[in-house]
């Protein structure tokens, strides 16, 4: 596990006043998973942004949560954090009941984890969010924002996703997302559950765990080793930095309509052969880091989402350059490892 923090990575990011220039009053959110890479990130932005907001943390700190990405905030008193698991039916229910948001980050996320064993997949990212949605229902909750992923819609050779295109997950990981989003449309449908789904492109940037592609290459090359690189690397993912995911999901809880999806992605298409060697580059490697390995089963070919939604009706953004975005996180997680 990553122990230890260095300098938070430096990027511009704009302030926003009141969105439409509205006053927000002040509102409690139950931010799950916020232990971790993207929750973290989340949490820091919106205390930050919003001065009366109060958050509650609950996150079952497994291998990938670390409280140590918070602790620049762990002493901001509208911060507070809780340990368990969402699957935990009573505990959910009384921290439901001191907030008027449920932020659903939690999840299990890394797709060769989910080929080798389902299970845990299934029990976080379907009967969690069962508990999630029950516990936001009993509450009357303001919102509900479930946190998915492009992966839900499976890979495509030619052309973008929308938020209306047939799901057809490719791992035990995108398809336990997928259901965890067909139960809070039918919740929603069904039970009036103030619902609202974003499903992002792959996020980069500060504090992910090292078992993703970036940090796990650069902590990898700081030990002297080479890059284990799928097949033969032409894979294509869009990368979309943490912070414009996490301004995307600000935008979704504030302006989004209750019942909808919204793709989040920058398209900043690259395989994953380009993106590491343009690491390399930076780090100051040849190519000759690269180790070329058996392809993961059933490997997606290329993922592209089409983000016009989010932009056209919420006014969203993304506000990072790819190519400084990129550079910094490399920097970040080079400092780490050294």
């Amino acid at each position: 596990m990553v122990d230890r923090i260095v300098d938070r990575i430096v990027v511009s990011i704009p302030q926003y006043g009141p969105l439409y220039g509205q006053q927000y009053e002040s509102m409690k959110l139950l931010v799950t998973g916020g232990a971790g890479f993207i929750g973290s990130n989340f949490i820091r932005y919106m205390l930050g942004k919003y001065s009366e907001y109060q958050v509650v943390n609950l996150d079952k700190l497994t291998y990938a949560g670390n409280l140590d990405n918070l602790s620049d905030i762990s002493d901001n008193p509208n911060y507070s954090f809780v340990k368990g698991d969402i699957s935990d039916r009573k505990l959910v229910y009384d921290l439901a009941a001191k907030t008027d948001v449920i932020i659903n980050f939690a999840a299990e996320t890394h797709v060769d984890r989910s080929i080798d064993d389902p299970t845990p997949f299934l029990t976080t990212n379907v009967i969690g969010t069962e508990v999630l949605i029950e516990a936001s229902l009993k509450n009357k909750h303001k919102r509900y924002i479930q946190i998915s992923t492009d992966e839900v819609y499976g890979d495509i050779k030619e052309g973008t996703f929308t938020e209306k295109s047939p799901l057809k997950p490719s791992s035990p990981y995108s398809a336990s997302k997928a259901a965890g989003d067909m139960l809070v449309l039918a919740s929603e449908r069904t039970y009036g559950l103030p619902a609202i789904i974003s499903r992002c492109s792959n996020n980069y940037g500060p504090y992910q765990y090292p078992e993703k592609v970036m940090p796990f290459f650069i902590k990898k090359l700081m030990n002297g080793e080479k890059v284990p690189l799928y097949g033969d690397g032409s894979n294509v993912r869009d990368w979309l930095h943490v912070i414009d995911h996490c301004r995307a999901v600000d935008f979704i809880l504030h302006k989004g309509k209750v019942g909808e999806l919204y793709n989040v992605g920058a398209n900043n298409d690259h395989s994953n052969l380009e993106i590491t060697k343009q690491m390399l580059k930076i780090l100051g490697f040849s190519e000759d880091r690269i180790e070329f390995v058996k392809d993961r089963p059933g490997h997606d070919i290329r993922y592209a989402i089409d983000a016009t939604k989010i932009r056209k009706e919420l006014g969203w953004e993304p506000s990072i350059d790819f190519e400084k975005g990129f550079r910094d996180t490399i920097l970040w997680y080079r400092k780490l490892f050294n």
